[in-house]
This record gives C-alpha cells, structure tokens and sequence, in this order.
C-alpha cells in the first residue's frame, strides 16, 4: 500500500464521539477507541522562497514533485493540516483576476507557472487526508519599496494611493476602506474557487516599527480618523474591519470553511494592561495594532494559534507562562486554540540553550496538554518538518503522536 493510501485508509477508519467515520459504516462500531482530535499543522511559507519552491524558475514538475513531498512528509510525521502561503505578496498561487502570478514561482511576476499550485494542493491534501489552509498575507505588497518593479498591470501601480511605503517595504494601507474591500475580494477569489478548509492569516497588519520611520497614513485618518480618540484606536478598528469583515464573507462564500490567525504571541504586557499577560515584551496590541484578544472574545475567528516563539523559562516572555494566559482568553469562547511552535529554532545556532536541546519542543507540547483549551499545535515551518537537522520534530512524534489524529471539528 503506497504512503498515500495508508494515510487516507487509516484517517477513514478513525473514530470520533462514537461515530463512525469509516466510508459505509453508518453508526458506532462496540469496542472501537474514541479518536484524538487536535490540530498537528504545519506552515509551507512561499515568501521568498522559505520552504517551496526551492528556488524560482523550476519546471512545473519539478515544482509539483517538491509541493507533493513536502504533503507526504506532513503524513509521515502524523500531521493533519498544512497552511499553504498562497498570497506572500499582493501576488496568487492561483489563476487570479485580481492579482498577478507570484515571482516565487517563475522568477518573474505574472509569469504563468504553467500549472495551478493551489488547485494541486487542494487536491493532493485531500487525497492524503490532509486538511489545505490558504494562508494569506492581506497588506505586505512588496519586500522592496520600488513600485516600478511591480508588474505593469499590478493594483498597486494602478492605485498608487492604496500605498505606503515603509521600512524598504511597500503595503497597502488598511485605513482606506476601498484597500479593505479589495484585499478581501482578492483573497475570496481563492476561497470561491478551491475547496479549502481554512483560511488563515499571519502576524502582519500593521507593519513591525522600524526605528526612526513613520507609517505615513495622514491623508486616510484626516478622511476616515474623526471619530476616535486618537490615531492608534482608528488603526486597530480598521484592522478589526479586516478580520470581522473577512470572517462575515467567508461564510457567505463558502459556508463551514474555518477562519483563523496566527498573531504574535503576546498581546499586551500585564504592566500595561491588568488583562495582559505576564510578560516584558513587544505588545502586538500597541505596535501591529492587532486586538487578537478581542477578536477570540468576540467569536470573530474560528480558532487562534497565537505564535509562542520561546522556549520554558524565557525570561520575558516565557512559553509556560503565555500558554495558560491564551488558554484563559478562549475559555468559554466558541474559538479554537492552537500554539504556533518555532520548529526552525530548534539547534539554530545562537539560540538559547534551551533549543539545544531536541526535547524542548517535546516540553512544550507536554506543557500545553494540562490545558483543556489547548487545541492543538501548529509547526514552523515545513523545511524543519522534512529535514529535522536536531531530531526536534521526531521527538515529538515519537512522544505525543503516536497515532494519526483528526483536525478538531
């Protein structure tokens, strides 16, 4: 039996709640164990090349060999869904009328790659029983600040006001409610076209502070800014519209696809805010302008996989510490909580002692498992899933998944 076929056949036969799930059985089988179900992702970043394609400019097979192995080996490791980075830059993995064909692919954007990765994707994931999130990233246009280098015909040179140039890098300005609906429109183009089972967006809203610069939005908060007490609570409704608004037409595009984010890791610092966590570090609140607390009280995301970047025993920001302070923000809500893992720090040099040793990880599963609210775990980034240079990723398979597992419902 091929590994594909093994991991569709045992997924079938998995049971959960006392029902049965295997193709043609109609009730509960006696006897038969109950299934986990919980999150085992991970992350296949397209931006700059990170995990996949290896390098632009591949042949189409060669490019589909690549995206294919790095499915079989989510498989191997046990895992259940893989967050696809489908739109890294104001550009599409997909046939889109909105916005061009990436360079990741080609080399050069607008190129047609010769072939539909999402669609393949799509496809490929489920044939392994593999859940595909597309992953989006709604404002980061450009990983330069050149606008002429964009493709001809792309929105950011027909629509220069949509744009801010800032820290060498060019986004769209979620201040202007036409930027907002256009982002929308091209990300739900994806979603109406492809059966995903999720759509997710990252850490970036704002873009992180550069030193000594200014996110030049004057012009959109003399128009839109009048009625708020001042310009960082204007930023956070619009990025609160971006979230809650994409939310409302994911479910009239395609109803039952979960929506979720993945925000840094810590809102707010407990010595800021008596609702923060016990922290010393960047408040993504204050500085991405992203209430990802309001947006898990407020059911407005299906589940949130705050990213935990640090090891047990960070001094300022301490996994054992911001595990039970995310669990508390989702109790009693109707959103999931799932831990985005730095998979990628495990050996790195000069990293911490900690992430030198392969059980970290292991660790912090184990931790997260006391908590009730902890749905799940999501790894970055897919080359670390493959390669595991420090045994990291094994050691967690071996501890805590020994079985395959369902995505939670």
């Amino acid at each position: 039996m091929s590994r594909r076929a093994f991991a569709v056949a045992t997924l079938a036969t998995l049971v959960t709640g006392g029902e049965a799930v295997a193709q043609g059985v109609k009730g509960p089988r006696p006897g038969w164990p109950r299934a986990v179900r919980e999150m085992r992702g991970m992350w296949l970043a397209t931006v700059a090349n990170r995990d996949w394609p290896s390098v632009p400019g591949l042949s189409a097979a060669r490019q589909r060999a690549e995206l294919l192995a790095h499915l079989d080996r989510a498989v191997e490791r046990r895992l259940n869904t893989v967050m696809f980075q489908v739109r890294p830059t104001a550009d599409a993995l997909w046939p889109s009328p909105y916005e061009p064909w990436s360079q990741y692919l080609t080399g050069v954007q607008g190129r047609h790659p010769g072939w539909d990765p999402l669609g393949t994707a799509v496809q490929e994931a489920h044939a392994r029983g593999l859940e595909l999130h597309a992953w989006f990233n709604p404002l980061r246009v450009a990983n330069h600040s050149d606008l002429t280098q964009l493709v001809s015909s792309h929105p950011a040179r027909r629509h220069r006001d949509w744009v801010v140039a800032y820290g060498g890098r060019l986004y769209y300005n979620p201040g202007l409610p036409e930027v907002r609906d256009f982002v929308h429109d091209a990300m739900l183009d994806a979603v109406r076209k492809y059966p995903v089972d999720g759509v997710h967006f990252d850490d970036y809203f704002y873009p992180y502070p550069v030193p000594g610069q200014t996110f030049d939005d004057d012009e959109a908060y003399d128009s839109y800014g009048g009625s708020f007490s001042d310009r960082a609570a204007w930023r956070r409704d619009n990025i609160d519209r971006l979230v809650r608004d994409m939310g409302t037409r994911i479910e009239q595009v395609r109803p039952g696809t979960r929506f979720g984010v993945s925000p840094f890791g810590v809102w707010r610092n407990a010595s800021t805010d008596p609702l923060g966590s016990d922290t010393d570090a960047f408040q993504s609140y204050d500085e991405l302008y992203a209430d990802s607390r309001k947006w898990v009280r407020q059911n407005w995301i299906d589940y949130i996989c705050p990213q935990l970047y640090w090891h047990i025993g960070h001094e300022t920001a301490d996994y054992a510490k911001l595990v039970p302070w995310w669990a508390e923000v989702a109790r009693g809500t109707g959103t999931q909580l799932y831990v985005g893992e730095a998979l990628y720090k495990a050996g790195l040099p000069g990293e911490p002692a900690a992430w030198q040793n392969p059980a970290e990880l292991s660790r912090h599963l184990t931790l997260a498992g006391g908590h009730a609210e902890v749905r799940g775990h999501v790894f970055f980034a897919a080359t670390g899933v493959a390669t595991d240079p420090d045994g990291a990723m094994a050691r967690v398979v071996a501890d805590h998944y020994g079985a395959p597992a369902l995505p939670p419902r």
